[in-house]
Formats: C-alpha cells, structure tokens, sequence
C-alpha cells in the first residue's frame, strides 16, 4: 500500500490507516502485488433495500466486477482473497438466489482465482428467519450460515492451520486416554497407529461457530457514550481474526475494502500486522475511532462460562422424533406451503414487512465501497 499521506486518511495508528474514500480509488493508488489478505464482507445482494446499502441481486456481479480486476492486481502472488457472503431469498418465494455461488465462479472463471476451500460460518445466535416462511407457513428451517470463500491467484498461498488448532473433543481425549487399534473404516478410510498421537490440539473443520451477539463491547460502549449509532451490520472480530492468523504473519498487510467500522483494522492492529480499511460512510468512522483510542479487547469464546468447553454444539437431526407426535403425523401441505395456514390468513400479510431476505446482519454499501464490519 502507499505510505504518504492521503486527503482520504481519516484515521491513522502505528500500523494501518482508514480512509474516508471509495475503496476503488484507494486500490488503484495501491502498489501491483503489495497485499497479503483482503479480508472483507462486502454487501450482500439482498431482495430488500438495507438502511446500510446494498446491490439488488441481477446487477450484483456485474457492480462487483471492477472490485475483482482491482483484487488481483494489488494481491500478491502468494496472497489471499477472503470473502463473507450471506444468502439471499428470491422476492416473495421460499427458494434461494443462487448469486454468491455465481459470484464464486465468476471470480475464479472470469478473474483468475482460485477457490482455496470454502467456509461456513454457522452464528448460534441467529434469530429464524425469513420469519414467513420459518415461523408462520413452517416449510423451511432457519438460515443461519454465511458462505466464507477463500480464494487465491496460486494454488498454493501461504497458510498454515498449526495457527487455528482447537482443543481436543472430550471424546478425543477419552480416546487418547483409552488408546485405539489401528483399523480400515467400513468408510475405506485406512485409520494409522498414528491418529492415536496426541499433538496437543486438533484440525479445526472448515465449519466456524461463531455468535454475533456483541452488545456491550468497548466498541459499542464507546458508541454509546458519544451519542453514535453503530454500524448495523458487524462480523464479530473472531472472524477476521481467524483468516489472519492463519493466512499472514506480523508485519503483512491486511486490506478491508468495505470498512463499516473497521474490526478487521482493530484485529489487525492487535495481531502486529499493517492493515488499510476504507468506508464511505463518515458516521461509521467516527465510531471506528472507539476502536484504536480503548484497549483492544481479544476475542475469547470461553470467557462466558467458566465451565464452557469453547464448542458450540448442533442438536442431532432426530432429537425430538419420535413417530408418533401429531405435529410430526400430520400430512404435508398439498400446496408446499404455497398458501398461509387457515388461522393465519385473515392477519396482515407478513410479506410485505419480511420480504424474503430475513433478519440478518449483513454488511455492505449501496455505492460502490464501504461498510460491512
């Protein structure tokens, strides 16, 4: 990235910088092959219009096009492009938008990249929805995953998951503990004396659980005491932080086009690694300077509980079956759902307040730069 100061710097710190400016013209006055990681979440291509900006879904590939051209130029060779994508529902329908996944093969088709391997990140916390669809017709299930692609200019860019190691599973520990005999899995899986080693912590799934829960935060205290409104649509640091300790050492550079207010700057910042974020939105950048003027508070997912084990645990598909319950005996709908349930039809239709995206937290602008963590 260049050094000299700018008239878009809105905030400078030992290692990184925001800039008050479109992220577009930020990049192009950015070095050929001068950035480690561009970690971001950029706007989703949702069906209703957000109070933060976002692209509808049939013009959002082609608004995300020269965001890509820039990508690759300033990565570097041995780089990575990580990218935070929520789904979407077709207006008024209960079927998906396909977008991200076009996106995806734009991205590696079109412009180069390679799909490194994708993520999903599972929040716990996530309220259903679409509310039509989840609560009141009840035919589908809640969406609470976000597409997390990791794509590259090589097939081999620097990472190593020695950083992201978790601890062991009690059944893990139970097995270490208890030894095992070495056998092939009726799976074909050939399991070695070897995976009875016990190398201190285990290989973390491509599966991240986190809750975006963040409420009391010095980010949101800060906030609070200046009389600003928070940006609406934050990913939780432990995200950032995940793909930056596993994708750059101390000292790379850190690159977050869409800004919003600046965790990944704050993350950055605490791992010893230089950063640059750029944000349209002047309003969200006065609450991103809470984040380097109070200590910067590391995420721990056991602080909560003394008694937490740091996993978060899915029910198991069958837990309350049973066979014989009358909710789960009754007939399907004939129409699959395509009509409210009788009781439901004289209220006011929910479609017109939930339109199809649902209650999410979803980062991005309606212009071309800025704002989703």
């Amino acid at each position: 990235m260049t050094n000299e100061p700018t008239p878009t710097v809105y905030l400078r710190t030992p290692l990184g910088c925001i800039h008050h400016a479109d992220s577009l013209d930020v990049m192009k006055e950015t070095g050929k092959e001068s950035v480690d990681l561009i970690v971001t979440s950029p706007p989703f291509a949702l069906t209703r219009k957000k109070d933060y900006g976002n692209e509808q879904e049939d013009a959002y590939l082609e608004w995300f096009a020269d965001f890509a051209q820039q990508f690759h130029r300033i990565l570097k060779e041995d780089g990575s492009l990580v990218i935070d994508l929520g789904g979407a529902w077709r207006p008024g329908l209960p079927v998906r938008s396909l977008y991200h996944f076009k996106l995806l093969i734009l991205l590696c088709e079109k412009y180069g990249f390679h799909l490194a391997q994708e993520f999903y990140w599972w929040n716990p916390s996530k309220l259903p929805s679409p509310a039509e669809w989840v609560n009141i017709r009840r035919i589908r299930v809640k969406d609470a995953v976000n597409t997390i692609w990791w794509l590259s200019r090589t097939p081999w860019p620097r990472a190593s998951n020695r950083r992201v190691l978790q601890p062991y599973s009690d059944s893990m520990k139970t097995l270490l503990a208890n030894g095992y005999k070495a056998k092939l899995r009726p799976s074909g899986h050939d399991i070695s004396e070897k995976f009875a080693i016990d190398n201190g912590a285990s290989i973390p799934p491509n599966l991240i659980a986190i809750p975006n829960t963040e409420s009391n935060s010095s980010y949101m205290r800060y906030c609070k005491e200046n009389g600003l409104t928070a940006h609406p649509a934050r990913f939780p640091a432990a995200l950032p932080e995940y793909f930056i300790r596993m994708l750059t050492d101390p000292g790379d550079m850190v690159f977050d086009p869409f800004g919003g207010s600046c965790v990944t700057g704050e993350v950055a910042e605490r791992l010893d690694r230089k950063w640059v974020c750029a944000e349209l939105i002047e309003s969200y950048l006065q609450g991103a300077k809470g984040r380097f003027e109070t200590a910067a508070e590391p995420s721990n997912p056991r602080a909560s509980k003394k008694d937490d084990d740091g996993y978060y645990r899915i029910a198991h598909p069958s837990l309350l079956w049973n066979g014989g319950d009358e909710r789960d005996s009754a007939p399907l709908p004939k129409d699959g759902g395509r009509h409210r349930p009788e009781h439901l039809r004289g209220e006011k239709d929910e479609m017109k307040r939930e339109d199809g995206d649902g209650d999410r937290q979803a980062p991005g602008p309606a212009t071309r730069v800025a704002m989703s963590i």
